[in-house]
């Protein structure tokens, strides 16, 4: 961009500039954005991984209480872990050009016990990871950027499903009425 410091004329109406042809000022591209559905569905998601993560937080506060320990501190940064996955799903959003809704989510402010908090955790896994896996394949066509993004997601929850499937497995091998196999349970999987 050019700037002139000798004008001709002494108002600005009419102005012309000594020897220089003046052009009009070159259009900005709006940037593109994601269409409202697959939006929608990003929003949904963030709603989950918001769920996850107090519910988890509440975990994490009920593992204290009681003593856990262990299971606190694997609580403590399974929350944190969720807040991230949010932040992700929002920073891709802003990326598109959307500026995300965060909506209100609903969560379990009470557990039983370690089994139930454990129990519990399974489910909230095992339908982010069916969500996620099943925003990916409506996504497989319609929008392979995001297909890819949700990739990443789809990796995490499996693992996660996985961790939680193996603590309910070494479950079956004690007698969770029993304070002493739980607390024998919470030293060695937690």
């Amino acid at each position: 961009m050019k700037t002139f410091k000798h004008f001709k004329g002494g108002t600005n109406e009419g102005l012309e500039l000594e020897g220089v042809e003046i052009t009009s000022t070159p259009m900005v591209s709006t940037p593109k954005s994601l269409p409202a559905d697959i939006v929608a569905v990003f929003e949904k998601r963030i709603a989950d991984e918001y769920t996850a993560h107090y519910t988890y937080r509440n975990a994490a506060n009920w593992c204290r209480n009681a003593n856990y320990k262990k299971a606190t501190a694997y609580f403590e940064a399974e929350a944190a872990s969720e807040l991230d996955h949010a932040k992700g799903l929002q920073d891709y959003l802003t990326q598109w050009n959307i500026l995300p809704q965060i909506p209100a989510v609903i969560v379990p402010n009470e557990f039983d016990s370690l089994v139930n908090i454990i129990d519990e955790a399974y489910d909230i896994e095992y339908k982010l990871l069916q969500n996620y896996a099943a925003m990916q394949h409506a996504l497989c066509e319609v929008h392979p950027a995001t297909f890819n993004f949700i990739q990443k997601y789809v990796d995490i929850q499996n693992e996660a499903v996985g961790e939680y499937s193996d603590l309910l497995n070494a479950l079956m091998l004690i007698n969770i009425d029993n304070k002493l196999d739980l607390l024998f349970f919470e030293e060695r999987y937690f």
